[in-house]
Parts: structure tokens; sequence; C-alpha cells
């Protein structure tokens, strides 16, 4: 029963996050800004190690999902959609959700990961640095080593109290960098 509840939970969350992208894209709204690569910086907090390379820089938008639990708002999952950088088409090339996974819409691939650090923002979810800890496939997340979520905004849990099993779906956004080791 509860891997059927997670299931429409994470295909609810995607499919909101889909529609919400596809009226972005018909409005002719940018969901996020498309800065260039050397925008992108992260605090010394978040810094990968020596021996890794950049390989993909991706913009995200989606919801962070909480559920009530003893009276607080925990996280319950992620779902976003993620577009290259600098793609005018704004089709989307992966998909981001509960393991933490990102997931190629392209070619398959797959890359599941697990914080190791964070750096908290006032007023937004904290940027992490997150390790691989499996990748699947040939593709653009193969052999991914380490990815950190910058420039985020949004997403914050609701600081009020909540009873029950309610759930609430916060949009947020970000930047999200892929690296490899370097060969």
């Amino acid at each position: 029963m509860k891997l059927a509840k997670r299931l429409i939970l994470t295909t609810t969350a995607l499919a909101a996050v889909t529609a919400g992208t596809l009226l972005s894209a018909t409005t002719g709204q940018a969901a996020t800004s498309q800065p260039a690569h050397a925008d992108v910086k992260a605090p010394a907090a978040l810094k990968v190690p020596d021996g890794n390379r950049l390989t993909g820089v991706f913009s995200a938008e989606g919801v962070q999902t909480y559920t009530c639990t003893d009276g607080t708002w925990k996280l319950l999952e992620p779902a976003a959609t993620l577009w290259a950088r600098n793609d005018r088409s704004h089709r989307p090339v992966a998909l981001h959700s509960r393991g933490p996974v990102w997931v190629s819409t392209v070619d398959g691939s797959a890359v599941n990961a697990t914080a190791i650090a964070n750096s908290p923002k006032t007023g937004t979810i904290p940027e992490l640095l997150l390790q691989s800890t499996t990748t699947r496939g040939t593709g653009v997340f193969a052999d991914v080593s380490y990815i950190q979520r910058l420039n985020t905004h949004g997403g914050v849990a609701p600081t009020t109290a909540c009873t029950g099993t309610d759930q609430i779906s916060v949009p947020y956004s970000a930047t999200y960098t892929f690296y490899k080791p370097t060969k």
C-alpha cells in the first residue's frame, strides 16, 4: 500500500511540474534564467574534490513535497524537471525525484546520490554537495561522481504546525552541476 501511495505521489508531483513547465513554455515566460557556466559559483563548503571535472549544468524547476510527521513538516520528496542551461527550445533533459535520483529523458542514464555537505541560505532550501552512490546506463549521467545543487530559490517547508497526514508541495528552482572523474 505504501509503495502504491509513493508512486502516486511521485507521479502526481512530476505531472504538476511538467504541466507548469509546459504552461511557462507556451506563455513565453522563462522558468529560470540561463546564465553562462562561469556564473555558476559554489560556496567553499560545497567544493567538488580535485580529480573531478564539470560535465553538465542544468536549470531545474519543481517542487519540494513535505508531509506532516509528529506535528511538523518533513521532506518527503523532490520532483523537478531539468533543462540544459543554454537550450532555447526548453526541452526537458532529465527528471529529479526521491532517492535522490536524476534520470535522463534523452538517454535513460541515471544517478543516485546522497548529500555530504550543505550551505544554508536564508529564505530558501540549502545548497548541497552530493556524492554519487550509483549510476546506470552509458549516457549523460554515466560515471557521475558529484552533484551540486546551487542557486536555490524557494522550496522551504512551512513553519506552521500541521496535523494528520497533510502534505504540501512548495515550488523551487535550482541549478544542478554534475561532475565525473578526470580520466
